[in-house]
């Protein structure tokens, strides 16, 4: 297909996807889009930022629309972030308008009786982190049995987050007569059990490199002592435009950094997993606003974060493993837009360095360090460098934000 309007879509559809601007499809949802409502199982790989929700989201509703009022969930999205489970459920709001076709939240840190409330009065869709909906089934909440579509969105980092028992009963009580489809940025060893065991001769959909960046990043590294990365990224703060997507390893780390990035007189929020949902929201909100131009986060954000013309991804810490690399990368250059993604690295990480090399089969181009960048200083009794001017703290607000992990009896 070249355009939507070549889809056989209902009018509701059309008008929607008309409405807010969907013309032409990416390459993936025009190979994705015809297999889906042709009632094909999938897999789906491409790069993030390619269009992957909309994919699934608009066959989804074209046969949710053709099978009229059906009592029940009838479809359910998993996915494994709070963050990005609302923003596919905003996305699905945007193209259901008029349709009548609703779709319900489940996910841990937000008021669970709203949540029930908003499937008790007939939502169609439950988009849901696993953890938040295993506690609902097991308290006998919610019934799957009538679920005829089956959408695992980042399947494999809901994998990495230690979630396939609960996947795995989730799945049990899916009737086996359904639609399943698999979406990510990358299908790892991991997953394929999993694709053999729960899809019936899927269709395997890959639209460019799962294993490199898109085209429109422009990667470098800096090799800089650790006690000179905060001079560094505040040069870079001063010297560009648009706003940065700063990853940190830890939730300590990430807090410590904005907070010396607010002193410094920039706009910082951080996220990781020890805030709540409404914090959370609030410092995702402000970022994408404006409000906040510096994002610290953990990889808690590397998936499921998706903010609009983000200029600048800097790898203030190294993932911990090379694979992270690439969806931490991979918020900014989205959509066509181009976008810079910065990695510092210490003398001592250079092997690091070399497994991303390998693993992207590319070289990140090297940088020089600016000279004369400020050397952060220790404070008594503290490990790790924590002030590094001698001069008054501008008055900045900085929040931390992300859920409390648990394993089993995770919320999302």
């Amino acid at each position: 297909m070249n355009t939507f309007s070549d889809l056989p879509l209902s009018t509701a559809l059309q008008t929607n996807l008309t409405r807010n601007g969907f013309v032409q499809p990416t390459p993936v949802q025009a190979k994705a889009i015809p297999q889906q409502l042709a009632g094909h199982d999938l897999v789906i790989t491409a790069q993030t930022g390619t269009g992957k929700t909309l994919a699934f989201v608009l066959p989804l509703l074209e046969k949710l629309a053709a099978q009229g009022s059906v009592p029940g969930v009838t479809a359910l999205i998993l996915t494994p972030t709070r963050e990005l489970a609302i923003q596919i459920s905003e996305a699905f709001a945007l193209l259901a308008a008029g349709t009548g076709i609703r779709a319900a939240v489940v996910v841990g840190g937000l008021n669970e009786q709203t949540q029930l409330n908003a499937i008790r009065r007939g939502a169609q869709v439950v988009v849901a982190t696993p953890g938040r909906l295993a506690d609902f089934l097991e308290r006998n909440l919610v019934k799957l049995g009538s679920v005829h579509t089956l959408i695992l969105d980042e399947a494999d980092r809901m994998l990495d987050m230690g979630f396939l028992p609960t996947i795995k009963r989730i799945m049990a009580l899916v009737p086996a007569a359904r639609q399943t489809i698999f979406c990510s940025a990358t299908i790892e060893s991991s997953v394929a059990p999993l694709i053999k065991s729960y899809l019936k001769n899927p269709i395997r959909i890959e639209v460019g490199s799962t294993t490199k960046p898109a085209a429109e990043i422009d990667l470098h590294v800096y090799e800089v002592e650790q006690d000179r990365k905060l001079g560094l990224l505040e040069k870079m703060l001063q010297d560009e435009r648009g706003s940065f997507l700063v990853f940190a390893r830890t939730k300590h780390g990430a807090d410590r950094l904005a907070k010396k990035l607010a002193r410094s007189g920039s706009k910082a929020a951080a996220i990781h997993g020890d805030r709540t949902q409404s914090q959370r929201n609030m410092a995702l909100r402000g970022f994408q606003e404006g409000s906040y131009r510096v994002l610290v986060a953990t990889d808690v954000a590397a998936r499921g974060v998706h903010v609009e013309g983000i200029a600048h991804v800097v790898n203030y810490d190294l993932p911990q493993v090379p694979e992270d690399f690439i969806h931490r990368v991979g918020r900014t250059g989205r959509a066509g837009l181009r976008g810079t993604a910065s990695t510092f690295s210490t003398r001592s990480e250079r092997g690091e360095i070399r497994k991303i090399e390998q693993l992207l089969q590319l070289q990140l181009t090297r940088r020089p360090v600016p000279s004369g960048l400020e050397q952060e200083v220790r404070s008594a009794g503290q490990g790790a460098p924590t002030s590094f001017r001698e001069r008054e703290p501008r008055a900045h607000a900085v929040r931390s934000f992300s859920p409390r992990a648990k394993f089993s009896r995770r919320k999302g």
